[in-house]
């Protein structure tokens, strides 16, 4: 997720994310069954029009969980927790996870405690049957200054323990513009070292890195088996746009491996693939979700 993602959360837009994920019992297991979901930020000019009509459209396409990044103002795109979620469970359509704005502003030094804004973030996380809550922010100073990106994991921390009273985890979604390095390290392997995986999960977006600096995804889920309950399954376009990025397009029309990534990723202990397409190539979102779809079910996801 980019910049223009980050300014959409905190604007409190209507946007989403869908995901599908495996149920409490199969989680507690250690099943690694791989389910399928979207991303509804790839949707969301949609969903910002006509979000209840959306999500019908969606359901009968075959998705059937939601992953939000439309929670603002203690609302999920404009409902109250209460009728978001009977409007899920009308549709069949479960939300396990979602993406919100979050940051050092979620922390009272004075009380050293979270706010009270944020406790309720994460209240009704937990009332919708939420298993993460999920940031994709890092703050631009943190990713420019060793001290200030440990602060950062810190408070991450902090907010594992807080979801885990909830029977929640807290996680970031990869989403650094640069392979930057800190102390000798690449910023990915400190957040890697400090962020405690008993408390947080790394989402990894199978493209930024890439976008970011030509990374192979195979490489990082290589080096931190284990590390990914959660993927961003999306691919990219080889040529660049004009701000020096690779614009996504629909699975298997790009130039990543996504098929071999969704495999070694599988063995690896993901389990909860996310589709996220933000580019369309003068094609409806909605064309464009229907046919990541079908490729993902034609690789037998």
């Amino acid at each position: 997720m980019k910049t223009s993602r980050r300014t959409f959360l905190k604007s409190g837009a209507m946007v989403a994310l869908g995901a599908a994920i495996l149920p409490r019992s199969a989680f507690a297991s250690g099943s690694q069954e791989a389910v399928v979901g979207l991303q509804l930020y790839s949707v969301r000019d949609d969903m910002k029009s006509d979000p209840k009509g959306s999500l019908k459209k969606l359901a009968d396409m075959g998705y059937k969980v939601v992953e939000h990044a439309g929670y603002a103002d203690q609302k999920f795109y404009g409902f109250e927790p209460s009728e978001f979620k009977k409007i899920l469970g009308d549709l069949g359509l479960k939300m396990y996870s979602g993406h919100v704005d979050f940051g050092m502003q979620a922390w009272d030094a004075s009380k050293k405690d979270f706010t009270d804004t944020w406790k309720q973030t994460v209240e009704d996380a937990a009332y919708m049957g939420q298993e993460f809550v999920l940031t994709p922010e890092l703050a631009e100073n943190a990713q420019k200054d060793y001290d200030t990106l440990l602060k950062v994991i810190d408070l991450w921390n902090k907010c594992g323990e807080l979801c885990q009273k909830h029977g929640m985890k807290f996680g970031y979604h990869d989403d650094f513009e640069g392979d930057a390095m800190l102390h000798n390290m690449k910023l990915y392997d400190i957040i890697m070292k400090y962020a405690d995986p008993k408390l947080t999960i790394q989402q990894f977006d199978i493209a930024n890195l890439y976008n970011a600096a030509g990374t192979n995804p195979m490489d990082i889920i290589k080096k931190y088996p284990g590390r990914f309950p959660s993927l961003h399954v999306k691919d990219v376009l080889k040529e660049k746009n004009q701000h020096n990025s690779h614009d996504s397009t629909i699975l298997g029309k790009g130039v990543l491996d996504v098929k071999d990534v969704l495999a070694l990723a599988v063995k690896n202990g993901s389990w909860l693939m996310i589709i996220e397409q933000e580019a369309y190539q003068n094609e409806s979102p909605m064309d464009c979700v229907k046919d990541d779809l079908a490729a993902m079910k034609k690789w037998g996801y």
